[in-house]
């Protein structure tokens, strides 16, 4: 008996398209619920949360299930409304498919549009069903036409039969691959057309009426016909994304997951990492299977099924565990910050603030992006928030779930805080037998790059333990601001020198040197003007009619950077980029302009220097002198008593000298140590052929030429074997020669995920299309010269584990490893592993953006560097190797 392919889809629509009606009939139709629910009834299969039931809209993502002829479908139902997109995107991460509901009434939407943009991001192929085709003024050619000018070509009719003249010209204008079947003479296949629409070529739409049962018959026989299983829900081993966490009308924590690979028993113990980076084991008690809000138990369940356990506590939405891979990282983030005003429960008595803190970060593990905290200097319960209907949802639960009768104060716009300059930060704490120093540089960021660390102090100045602490330290929290309090991001924070005591020092003593460090660098550059206060910013494109337009440019010219203007008969688009919070104070007196008929398309653009700066400090009234909750003065021990010493002053108090001097970082027995270095590499590279024809590939003014070469001569492994020993005495004579001890010491080991670092290189990448190879030797050049200049070893591994039957293999090459899996083996399940083994006695830094990776690192206490920030690194290193030859 033949088994039917799985696939997974995730239903997505703008509010008001029929999303839930279309799944009724949908269910309805293969036989799965008996009687059809209606949204306006409040009886519908799966928006069954009374608050759903109340609002007529889709809160939270459901799952259910169906079979189209030959295939099993798992359907994720996502909400529609724009306040809910978080709970959306996490549902991204698992889905094969997106089956996208546009009303033919109303058209595409400004959500619409968002839908798109995340689909496309995140290549997820794409089903088209236009509903509400009974009250549509426009026939499937024009609404076809629609979705062609905003989204671009590739949406083909598949509601006629997917048979005749017309439907192949349509499939084979969008598809080549299609195209050169039929100039063969030969009729595309299902499996063809479904392998064009798996990669994006082709979009199959469908019409119909969810409500009048129109159109369905042709959606399911497409999702049946023309879908293909993904081969990335197939591995061997065990692995799951999360999607979801919610409880259950029994409080009992419920973690949704789709399988990536292997199987998940019933009672098994399984292991991951937490949102600190802290390990955790333990064992699922049972598992379900639910459709709606009923589900079934299961002893097991495979790879590509989706399922509720039971049992873990450390879960989050968008982890991962076993060997599945981390998506993409989610893009839409709440903009504006409320805080809990006030709370009684049944009885009018107001709950203890641990006990109302305690009920909000759990949904806080429900819902991640709530960024649930506690204000210190307000003394108040602070989060997120998408929007009004979030807000009101959220009052709703709070009330249901514990009883507690809560009211927000009004929105805030959430502000961010970095720095324009490089700044030193010190801090010393030596209160009566405790001893800690640490400094730390403070260098300002690419915009959305967040904070990143990194360490120079060499482990026999601050042992390792030490170090990591620190780090540590700077990562457990969220750390604010000297502005207006808000938190910091767009910052490298260097941990530069420290000093412990052998007898005095403990933990915590590093907790209070290393906050007081960040915090007195960000007073100092308060002090200099290089405190920089940061607002969300909106790209939007506006459509109104043409005599409208006029006055619409007139209002925005005030406040938005206007871009592309286009009319087209009498409409007029606008396109720009506005402060979300003025873009937001516009939209009713765009409403009243444009009488309620305009369109407007919202996109976060990320975070931007404020306009109104000054006037948005002296509204906050913060005055990070009196914020005791984040000390920068330092704490010294004087005639046994503790003395603290203003941040102002601290500096020349400091054990350990400033490093940060005019020009650089002062020099140091490492800086002596990469002097010697550097003229050894360049001795090398003056004796030594085959260095320096590897030199005229990486640095020669020709790349075309670098790149032919590496495509015609890329280094074979039987050749690497044969030049094994000739490599190695090359290596001991360009990487070590004459370089001092204290450099040796000081090394250390780089891991690279290689096809990560390729992916990030937009010349690396672009040479990738076209020949794979040639890519990777081109960055193993590179790298072998960042090698002998640094003096840093270097591992770099590259996935194989998609090749059929490889076993893997290992080379040196003039100096660095080079690691290929083997099949079944992801580059981050070795380099874990490697890290572990390195570990135990040596400086580690991994260098991937993959989250799963960088997970890897934390675990393994190695410090994580992103392929990006190595980029940059390894071009700065170039850079030098260029001048120094000069």
């Amino acid at each position: 008996m033949k088994n039917n392919k799985s696939i997974c889809i995730g239903l997505l629509a703008h509010v008001d398209a029929g999303k839930t009606t279309l799944s009724e009939a949908i269910l309805y139709r293969t036989g799965e619920i008996r009687k059809l629910g209606r949204v306006d009834h409040g009886d519908s299969y799966l928006d069954n949360n009374e608050m759903e039931r109340n609002r007529g809209i889709t809160v939270f993502s459901k799952t259910a299930a169906f079979t189209a002829g030959e295939t099993d479908v798992t359907v994720l139902d996502t909400p529609g409304h724009v306040d809910f997109s978080a709970e959306m995107e996490r549902v991204l991460s698992v889905i094969d498919y997106a089956l996208l509901i546009i009303s033919a009434s109303e058209g595409v939407q400004s959500h619409t549009e968002t839908l798109w943009r995340l689909l496309k991001d995140r290549n997820i192929p794409v089903i088209v069903f236009v509903n509400k085709m009974d009250l549509a003024v426009r026939d499937k050619h024009a609404l076809i036409g629609e979705l062609e000018q905003r989204f671009g070509a590739g949406f083909v009719d598949f509601s006629s039969g997917c048979s005749g003249e017309q439907f192949i010209d349509d499939i084979t204008l969008h598809s080549p691959a299609l195209a050169d079947i039929v100039l063969a003479d030969r009729h595309p296949s299902d499996a063809d057309i479904s392998a064009a629409i798996a990669s994006r070529e082709i979009f199959p739409c469908c019409f119909g009426s969810a409500l009048k049962m129109e159109g369905i018959d042709e959606l399911l026989e497409c999702l049946d016909r023309f879908t293909v299983e993904n081969e990335e829900y197939q591995g061997q081993e065990f692995g799951a994304r999360i999607f979801k966490v919610q409880r259950d009308h029994n409080d009992e924590r419920l973690t949704f997951m789709r399988l990536t690979g292997g199987s998940l028993k019933s009672r098994e113990t399984i292991s991951g990492v937490d949102a600190n980076g802290e390990s955790w084991t333990e064992k699922i008690n049972n598992i379900r299977i639910y459709s709606g809000m009923k589900f079934a138990q299961a002893e097991e369940v495979t790879a590509g099924q989706v399922c509720a356990v039971t049992g873990l506590t450390h879960t989050l939405p968008g982890a991962v565990l076993g060997t599945a891979v981390a998506a993409a990282s989610e893009e839409l983030e709440p903009i504006v910050m409320h805080s809990v005003a006030s709370a009684v429960d049944a009885n009018g008595n107001t709950p203890d603030v641990t006990t109302l803190l305690r009920a909000f970060r759990q949904l806080g593990e429900e819902d991640p992006k709530l960024h649930i905290a506690w204000d210190e200097n307000t003394q108040e319960i602070t989060l997120r928030m998408m929007g009004e209907m979030q807000l009101e949802i959220l009052q709703q639960l709070v009330l249901d779930r514990y009883g507690y009768r809560v009211e927000f104060g009004p929105a805030r716009v959430v502000y961010l805080e970095t720095i324009s300059k490089t700044i030193e930060g010190a801090g010393h704490f030596e209160p009566l037998r405790h001893y800690a120093e640490v400094h730390l540089i403070l260098e300002p960021a690419e915009r959305g790059s967040g904070i990143t660390l990194d360490s120079i102090v060499p482990e026999d100045v601050l042992a390792r333990n030490w170090q990591r602490l620190i780090l540590t330290h700077l990562e457990e929290k969220e750390h604010i601001g000297t502005l207006i309090g808000a938190p910091i991001t767009d910052m490298k924070i260097t941990l530069a020198a420290g000093r412990a005591h052998d007898k005095h020092t403990n933990g915590g003593d590093f907790r209070e040197a290393t906050y007081r460090a960040l915090r007195q660098g960000l007073m100092q550059a308060r002090a200099d003007g290089a405190a920089v206060l940061l607002e969300p910013f909106t790209d939007f494109r506006i459509e109104v009619k043409s005599d409208q337009i006029g006055r619409i440019m007139t209002d925005l010219e005030q406040f938005a950077d206007i871009g592309a203007i286009n009319q087209t008969g009498e409409t007029a688009t606008l396109e720009g980029c506005a402060s979300s919070a003025a873009l937001t104070a516009y939209m009713p007196t765009f409403t009243a302009v444009t009488g309620g008929q305009g369109h407007v398309a919202l996109r976060q653009a990320g975070y931007k220097e404020c306009k109104n700066a000054e006037q948005v400090i002296s509204e906050a009234g913060y005055n990070p002198e009196r914020d005791i909750n984040n000390p920068a003065d330092s704490v010294f021990v004087s005639h046994s008593e503790s003395d603290i010493v203003n941040w102002k002053d601290a500096m020349k108090k400091m054990h350990i000298p400033p490093v940060l001097k005019e020009g650089g970082i002062a020099e140091t027995s490492r800086s002596v140590a990469d002097t010697a270095r550097r003229e050894a590499y360049r001795k090398a590279l003056a004796t030594d052929d085959e260095l320096k024809a590897i030199f005229d590939r990486t640095f020669g003014s020709n790349k075309q030429s670098r790149h032919k070469w590496a495509t015609e001569h890329h280094f074979t492994r039987d050749a690497a074997d044969k030049n094994y020993e000739r490599n190695a005495e090359i290596k001991q004579r360009h990487t070590h020669a004459n370089t001092p001890a204290t450099q040796l010491e000081d090394s250390a080991i780089y891991l690279i995920d290689g096809y990560n670092l390729v992916n990030c290189d937009k010349e690396l990448s672009d040479l990738a299309h076209t020949d794979i190879n040639a890519a990777r030797e081109a960055l193993i050049d590179r790298l072998i010269h960042y090698q002998g200049y640094t003096g840093n070893e270097v591992v770099v591994v590259f996935d194989a584990y998609k090749r059929a039957d490889y076993n893997g293999e290992e080379e040196k090459r003039l100096g660095i490893r080079i690691v290929y899996t083997a099949t079944d083996e992801p580059a981050d399940i070795r380099m874990g592993l490697m890290a572990a083994n390195y570990g135990k006695n040596k400086r580690i830094r991994i260098v991937s953006s993959d989250a799963l990776v960088q997970q890897n690192a934390l675990v393994n206490n190695a410090l994580r560097v992103p392929s990006s920030e190595f980029l940059a690194e390894l071009v700065s290193v170039e850079n030098e190797i260029r001048n120094l030859l000069q």
